[in-house]
């Protein structure tokens, strides 16, 4: 009887070992090294005739010529959900794989489950390995509020994936769900469910499903505390696309940002609320994040940045007290804390405001973390308006990068920021002064400020 062979494959990246090792050659990650039984051929044949079963037209790849290929897009499924069609790229692409992670409780099931109960003409089939179907229940009445329950939506509360291709057999569904790939074990990988083999194994027979079927398959993936999705590298490779469903539990906002995608772009953001019924769209995320009042307060000032295609404005919040120790605090929540320093002595060098024994404690409203180099501008005045305590005049956002000598950067599509401060009332925009070329300053209602240092964008926040 042949012996059973071994690996060692890294949970961080993916990298295969064949003995253990402490510390990781790829990575540089310790103790991530993890013993995996290596599939015999039989498996793969098994996993593989696995999805050959389930009868539906299988695709035959042959030789083609760069000629022969057709450059149209092919056509998508249409979720019925603005925000998460723009992070997919346009909707979901058949045969594709889709993997979606996030907190605990941050909503991963609701939304899944929601985007499947409004695709009436789609045949659904929902494996669960985690909720029984009771649970399953409750939550699509409370979605549905009232509305009569879709015929074409079938759920399966199964742990094992030589079952859930029995069943995907006999239903001939358009499109499978898996909540979720850790808690799905198949008999042929002596491991319990969620061990790097069975993540690896179980993802691999779902994807050759997908690409041979052409039936779309989303898993929802458990995350690790670091934030990273858990299980081995390999199954972010796999896939077609990775989201990742952000956002604290104590806020009300949800961002679904995509961090891979083989059919569209990475820089897309979908924003949800969260309500008693499941998530609502956020179709103009500015108004629901610039809803308080804070007139006659120092230490705020509103940004109009860009994240994807969509631009918004937000507030940034800044704290400068005395420091209560010896060596003073520097925090940033939502903002990197290595511009925030730079940013820092930007002010002290270049402005000459003595910041050295200072605490700094800068916040992005409404739990969104921003890479927009526009927020230089906003956060250096915010900051500003908190050491001397003097607030920002209502009315005024603005938009620029700071460089390290003083001098405001410009940045690009300021024609979306201009009319975006516009639309919300705002009657004062800063900019830097290079993107004034070519820019038409007929057609905007709103006063255009525009700056060359930051010396003159405070001298027109403050006078």
């Amino acid at each position: 009887m042949a012996k059973d062979k071994t690996a060692y494959v890294c949970e961080n990246c993916g990298q295969e070992s064949a003995k253990w090792i402490g510390k990781c050659p790829s990575c540089g990650r310790w103790n991530t090294f993890k013993e995996i039984k290596l599939s015999t051929d039989n498996v793969r044949q098994s996993a593989t005739s696995a999805a050959a079963k389930t009868g539906h037209a299988l695709r035959t790849n042959r030789i083609m010529r760069l000629s022969e290929i057709s450059s149209h897009d092919e056509k998508r499924i249409d979720m019925h959900d603005e925000e998460l069609n723009r992070v997919l790229g346009g909707g979901l692409v058949p045969g594709s794989i889709v993997l979606l992670g996030g907190e605990p409780g941050i909503g991963k099931s609701t939304l899944s489950l929601q985007t499947m109960l409004r695709l009436t003409d789609k045949r659904i089939l929902y494996v669960s390995g985690e909720e029984s179907a009771h649970q399953l229940k409750m939550r699509a009445e409370r979605i549905l509020n009232g509305q009569p329950n879709p015929e074409n939506f079938m759920i399966l509360c199964e742990n094992a994936l030589e079952h859930i291709f029995e069943h995907i057999k006999e239903e001939q569904p358009d499109l499978v769900v898996v909540d979720s790939i850790q808690t799905i074990a198949t008999e042929d990988v002596e491991s319990s469910a969620g061990s790097v083999a069975q993540v690896r194994e179980c993802a691999a027979a779902l994807l050759r499903f997908a690409k041979t079927s052409g039936v779309p398959v989303i898993l929802i993936g458990h995350i690790t505390k670091e934030g990273t999705l858990a299980g081995p590298k390999v199954l972010e490779h796999i896939v077609d696309t990775v989201i990742q469903f952000e956002g604290d539990q104590h806020y009300m906002y949800r961002i679904l940002r995509s961090i891979k995608n083989r059919f569209g772009s990475t820089s897309e953001l979908g924003i949800y609320e969260m309500l008693q019924n499941g998530l609502r769209q956020v179709n103009n995320p500015s108004e629901l994040l610039l809803t308080q009042d804070h007139e006659g307060l120092s230490g705020i000032a509103i940004s109009s940045a860009i994240e994807g295609v969509r631009p918004f404005l937000l507030e940034t919040q800044a704290l400068v007290s005395s420091a209560a120790y010896g060596t003073p605090q520097r925090s940033a929540t939502g903002f990197d804390q290595r511009r925030l320093n730079m940013l820092l002595a930007v002010l002290e060098k270049r402005v000459g405001f003595k910041l050295m024994q200072k605490d700094v404690f800068v916040n992005i409203a409404g739990g969104l973390r921003v890479t927009d180099l526009a927020m230089d501008l906003s956060v250096i005045a915010a900051v500003l308006s908190s050491n001397v305590d003097t607030p920002i005049e209502p009315g005024w956002c603005m938009a620029g990068e700071v460089g390290l000598s003083g001098e405001v950067r410009p940045v690009n599509r300021i024609d979306q920021r201009i009319a975006e401060a516009e639309k919300l009332g705002f009657q004062h925009i800063i900019i830097p002064r290079y993107n004034m070329q070519g820019l038409n300053t007929k057609k905007y209602k709103i006063e255009i400020h525009p700056v060359r240092k930051v010396e003159e964008a405070l001298r027109a926040l403050f006078g």
